[in-house]
This record gives structure tokens, C-alpha cells and sequence, in this order.
């Protein structure tokens, strides 16, 4: 039988713990609590915060497309306008020069125009006749490329990449095998490219490269001419045969069409140096021209601290002008 007392001592051992232990437990379960409520409270503010963040990104971007959008609108108009004005398109006409920043809701808007025939059309690296390579346009290729200080194998790359055939041209072609072992492997289009960053799938061929040859060369519908107009003097250069680099005197060359283009090949000849590094006989339609269909616009909105840019290749005949390919980007 136990002792009262021993009662007594196991009632004390097994009791309820001092008051000093309790309130040290409640404590820490209060500040557990707290941590948990404050994680809870910024996960909720900071998911509230990104997606204000993105729906006023997502607004932005909206907004600079349809701005960019009216600034296609009002560029059409303009070409339009011009076209019926003058059967020639020249670097002194309204549409070549560059809008200032205007003033939107939230922002503002600036742009340019550029006559993208004014550039060697990369798809004419490839015959449509025969569908493999166009020699004469190789050549020409050839001679732009060491123009603008690159090397000439390019030329024979680039015209595999495009024309129809799968035999590599002589000596720097390249066709399937040398893009089936790339890695990742690959394959060329062997047809029309829409892009001139194309250049970029050259095997070596890099983004620096690309950059120096970027504003002489375009990707354009087979037999696009170009527009002598406004050609910049690489490119006009490019169809030498006795080759001399950088014949053509840029501040010459933007003088003579300050406020024409040239009203005849005699007038052209004329303007430039002594043409016996020149084929004139060569540079005559189809491949010559003073007139432009294809344009380039390029609208840069910015709304607040978002920027979008918004890339449209415009096509333009006699009745309309329409676009054929978007591109745009956002910062």
C-alpha cells in the first residue's frame, strides 16, 4: 500500500509544469505564428505585386501594337502618296526621312522608313530558271562582301543555302552533309529565305560578321531589282568588274542625289568615277532600277518604361501597299 505522503510527492512530479517553462513555450508557438503570417502576407503581396506588373506589361504591349499598327497605317498613306507623285523613289522624297518622336497617350512614338531594294537581294544568290546558283550574282556578292571587309567564301555558302540543288558549288559550298553534322544538326531551306539573320546558320559565320554586311543585304522576292536611287556606294560598287574598293565617294555619290536619282545611265555614268571599273552594260533592268516596292518600316513606342518595337515589310504597288512580314520586339 502507498504512503499518503508518497501520494502527495508522485502528485507533485507529475503536476503541471512551472509557470517560467509555460510562458516560454507560448513565446515561441507566438513568434512561429508571427514568421508564418509574415510569409503568408508577402507571398500574398509579392503575387499581387508581379501580376500587376505583367497585366501592365501585357497592357503595355498591347497598346505599343496598336500604335505601331497607326504608324503602319500613316507610312502607307505616305507611299501611297508618293507613288502617285513620282514614278522614282529617292533619299530627298518625304517618306526617307526620319519622323521625330510624337507624343501619344502614356508615351511616345518615332520611326523610319528604309527602301530595303536598296540593298543586294541575298535571293538572287539562286537562278529561278534552273534553280542552282546564279553566277553573276555570286560575283556580285563576292565583290560586296570584300567591300565591307569580309571573306568572299561566304558568297558560295549563302548561295547553297538558297538555290534549289543539293551539289555543292565550287570551291566553298557547303549542302546537307556539312549541316547534317553540325550540332545541333540542321539542314539548309534550299529555297527563298525570308530573313537576311540567315546568314547566322552559316557554319562560322557569327554574329559580327553579320553586323558589318547587315545593311547592304536583304531577302526579297527573286528578281528584285535594285533601286540605284538609293543604293548606298558598296552596294552600287558591288557591280564593278575592274573593282576598285570604295570607288564610289559616298559624299559624291549623296550629292549627286540630293534632290534625284540619276535621269539616265549617261547621267549616272557621269556622276561617278571613270567607268572603266564599271559594267554598265550590266546594270540595266531587271537588275537595275530607280523605283521601289518593298520598304522596311520601323516604329519604336515607348510607354512608360516598356518599349516595343514593331518591324514591317511593306510591299507597295500601284493600288495598295500592304505588309508581307511583322517582327517586333520589347524591352
Amino acid at each position: 500500500m502507498i504512503a499518503p505522503t508518497s501520494v502527495v510527492a508522485l502528485a507533485g512530479r507529475s503536476g503541471r509544469a512551472p509557470a517560467g517553462r509555460q510562458r516560454g513555450v507560448a513565446l515561441l508557438i507566438a513568434l512561429v505564428l508571427m514568421a508564418l503570417v509574415t510569409i503568408i502576407i508577402y507571398d500574398v503581396w509579392f503575387s499581387g505585386a508581379m501580376e500587376q506588373r505583367r497585366s501592365f506589361a501585357l497592357l503595355s504591349l498591347e497598346q505599343g501594337l496598336q500604335y505601331g499598327m497607326g504608324a503602319e497605317s500613316y507610312v502607307a498613306k505616305v507611299l501611297q502618296d508618293d507613288r502617285a507623285s513620282s514614278s522614282q523613289d529617292t533619299l530627298a522624297e518625304d517618306w526617307a526621312q526620319r519622323l521625330p518622336p510624337y507624343d501619344v497617350d502614356g508615351g511616345q512614338i518615332e520611326g523610319s522608313l528604309e527602301d530595303m531594294q536598296g540593298r543586294f537581294n541575298l535571293n538572287n544568290l539562286a537562278d529561278p530558271k534552273t534553280g542552282g546558283v546564279n553566277k553573276e550574282a555570286v560575283d556580285q556578292f563576292s565583290r560586296l562582301l570584300q567591300l565591307v571587309g569580309l571573306e568572299t567564301k561566304w558568297a558560295g555558302l549563302a548561295a547553297d543555302w538558297v538555290d534549289a540543288d543539293l551539289d555543292p558549288s565550287f570551291p566553298d559550298g557547303a549542302e546537307d552533309s556539312v549541316y547534317t553534322a553540325q550540332t545541333p544538326p540542321y539542314l539548309p531551306p534550299n529555297g527563298p529565305i525570308t530573313s537576311a539573320s540567315e546568314l547566322l546558320a552559316l557554319p562560322g559565320f557569327g554574329l559580327e560578321r553579320f553586323r558589318r554586311l547587315e545593311p547592304f543585304v536583304a531577302a526579297l522576292p527573286i528578281g528584285t531589282t535594285v533601286n540605284l536611287c538609293t543604293a548606298p556606294g558598296e552596294v552600287i560598287d558591288s557591280f564593278g568588274v575592274g573593282f576598285r574598293q570604295f570607288s564610289v565617294d559616298p559624299v559624291q555619290l549623296a550629292n549627286s542625289r540630293k534632290k534625284k536619282c540619276f535621269p539616265s545611265m549617261i547621267d549616272f555614268q557621269a556622276a561617278l568615277p571613270p567607268a572603266d571599273w564599271l559594267r554598265i552594260d550590266a546594270i540595266k533592268p531587271p537588275v537595275i532600277g530607280e523605283a521601289t516596292n518593298y520598304f522596311r518600316m520601323t516604329a519604336v513606342v515607348t510607354i512608360g518604361t516598356a518599349e516595343f518595337t514593331l518591324y514591317s515589310l511593306l510591299y507597295r504597288d500601284t493600288a495598295q501597299v500592304r505588309p508581307v512580314l511583322r517582327s517586333w520586339g520589347s524591352n
